[in-house]
């Protein structure tokens, strides 16, 4: 860049409205680049990195109070019943492209026509070996986390964080977690690389059909991204600290696996089962309420109507005629809820609608969600990327006793 492009530390310091000091302090933490002046009397700074920092500051002195944790985001909105991918209706686009084209829109703002993710044969050995290791109990987190691991230690350029390296790393990551997970079925079509082709025959031994699998890929579509949820935060303050995209996504796995987050396709699943065992909705929610449980499968903080994924999942599966008995269930159960609190369907009882007509287990809406979700894990880190390090830092409100006290 030229030399009317640079800017002396006075000048850097004029602009961000703070002592020549702190821009040292600016540099120092990886915010500012400083390059010695022509005569070496000095620093200077590049002007568009200065003013972008300048711009990030007024935005962050704009933000809620503290105690009111806020993330700048251009990703996912949710408002109205309706969420959306970069402005686009999140539905819609999931309802018309495969998942990995709407993975590729939600990192680049970009559509691929037709893309594919292939796993790296050195990364997809590793990781195998690892997850063959674990014991049989293991969960989905367990071998995605595993998986993770393995995956991160093949690939040299994992600390490049630049944009072009982890989008590299996310189209290779994706297929080998599929990948490293063990196969159930028989794995026919093994040419065709489709993320939800690949991860069918480690959902269920089950052969797919055309219709069972679009349904499996439009899961995968809608659960791509859903804002900050817990697991996308812990992300989000992992790629703050300048962990690589493999170490963001394991944060979000660690999240996942929380009861209160990644366990609810699971829990819906059993429910499900236990109604369509026993015939009818009314008796087992009965149970569960009477056990002081909460229904699994209904209700969503974010949506005040039904989850607009859940909809879109519930109308693709009346196509397929073995979801008809487990379809009619969910609905059941939803009416017999909604004579109560008003609760509707979300997402994880739709899902579990898919999971159980198509004898997979338990876990599978977990496997699922895991999968899909660490695209829009790559997608916030990548967003978090761009912005100051370390600013995912609350202040702790001290509750103790009050020094001095006396030593132990």
């Amino acid at each position: 860049m030229n030399e009317e492009r640079r800017l002396t530390t006075r000048q850097a310091a004029e602009l961000l409205g703070v002592k020549p000091a702190t821009v040292y302090a600016y540099v120092s933490r990886g915010q500012l680049t400083s390059r010695r002046d022509a005569v070496g009397r000095g620093s200077t700074f590049d002007a568009a990195e200065v003013e972008e920092l300048a711009r990030r500051s007024r935005r962050e002195a704009a933000a809620p109070p503290s105690g009111e944790l806020s993330v700048r985001t251009s990703l996912t909105l949710i408002e109205a019943d309706r969420y959306y991918f970069r402005g686009v209706d999140a539905v819609a686009l999931a309802s018309r492209y495969r998942f990995e084209e709407v993975a590729e829109w939600l990192w680049t703002g970009s559509l691929a026509h037709g893309v594919r993710f292939t796993a790296p044969p050195e990364a997809l050995a590793a990781a195998r070996r690892s997850v063959a290791a674990l014991p049989g109990h293991s969960g989905p987190a367990d071998r995605l986390r595993v998986a993770v691991a393995a995956a991160a230690v093949t690939d040299p350029l994992r600390f490049d964080l630049s944009e072009e390296a982890v989008l590299g790393s996310a189209r290779c990551l994706i297929p080998t977690l599929v990948g490293a997970l063990p196969v159930l079925g028989a794995d026919r079509w093994a040419g065709d690389a489709r993320i939800a082709r690949r991860l069918w025959p480690r959902l269920t031994a089950q052969d797919p059909d055309p219709d069972a699998l679009a349904a499996l890929d439009l899961a995968l579509a809608l659960l791509v991204d859903h804002d900050l949820a817990a697991s996308t935060l812990a992300v989000r303050v992992a790629a703050s600290a300048r962990a690589h995209p493999y170490a963001a996504v394991s944060a979000g796995l660690g999240a996942l696996e929380g009861p209160l987050h990644g366990a609810a396709g699971r829990l819906a699943h059993r429910m499900l089962a236990e109604v369509l065992e026993r015939g009818a909705a009314a008796p087992v929610v009965a149970e569960y309420l009477r056990a002081g449980r909460r229904v699994p499968g209904l209700g969503h903080r974010l949506y005040r109507g039904e989850d607009p994924r859940a909809r879109a999942l519930f109308d693709r599966l009346e196509g397929l005629p073995q979801a008809a008995p487990a379809l009619a269930a969910a609905r059941e159960v939803a009416a017999v809820m909604g004579r109560q609190g008003g609760l509707h369907a979300n997402v994880d009882l739709a899902l579990a609608v898919l999971t159980v007509s198509c004898a997979m287990a338990a876990e599978a809406g977990e496997t699922v969600f895991a999968v899909a979700r660490t695209a829009g894990w790559i997608a916030h880190a990548l967003e978090e990327y761009q912005e100051r390090p370390l600013r995912m830092r609350p202040s702790g409100q001290y509750q103790g006793l009050r020094p001095p006290q006396p030593m132990p």
